[in-house]
């Protein structure tokens, strides 16, 4: 069975588990929740820029910030990297201890602390070396809309609610969803 990733290079995926025999992506329904987590969160994660680039360059100047090719970590608390920034992460992930934050809620912050703080690879370091089959012959991945729209037309007319968090598929009541808000004026007090 084959690892491939998809969008972006980090998180890897058995190819039999995302792709049919005929090499469309399966649907929603028959993925396990995880898998479905990351492919949703990927459609999300492409096009954003390098965390490492936005450190250096800022909102200001963010037209200077390379594109994000690479993801690491968890769903919602994954570092995007260029090719140019892989060595710092790597290092810091390797050497400076980031391991110890590996799967954590701080795994994003405790990378951008180290980064902004100006710690970077040494000179050299190396990185990962990648084996680029065929990147062209992957499908692209269904884009957010196209996700939502198959997700609902299966479901008769019901509205259906994505939790990245746990990648659960739920149902949207809307008379719920209103009943359980809390819109009383008693504020806490210290």
């Amino acid at each position: 069975m084959s690892k491939v990733s998809i969008g972006l290079r980090g998180w890897r995926f058995d190819e039999s588990a995302v792709f049919t025999d005929d090499g469309e992506f399966r649907s929603l329904d028959e993925l396990d929740g995880d898998t479905r987590q990351r492919l949703v969160r990927l459609t999300y994660l492409q096009g954003k820029p390098c965390d490492a680039c936005y450190l250096v360059y800022g909102e200001a100047d963010k037209k200077r910030c390379n594109q994000a090719g690479i993801v690491y970590g968890e769903p919602m608390e994954e570092v995007l990297l260029c090719p140019d920034h892989e060595a710092d992460f790597l290092y810091w992930f390797r050497e400076a201890g980031g391991a110890d934050a590996a799967g954590t809620e701080t795994f994003r912050d405790e990378f951008h602390e180290w980064f902004a703080a100006g710690n970077r690879a040494p000179e050299g370091y190396g990185g990962l070396d990648h084996v680029d089959t065929d990147p062209a012959g992957l499908p692209d991945p269904p884009d957010p809309e196209e996700i939502n729209r198959r997700l609902n037309e299966t479901h008769d007319g019901e509205r259906k609610r994505i939790d990245l968090r746990t990648g659960e598929i739920t149902t949207v009541d809307d008379e719920d969803d209103v009943d359980a808000l809390d819109l009383g004026r008693e504020y806490p007090t210290g």
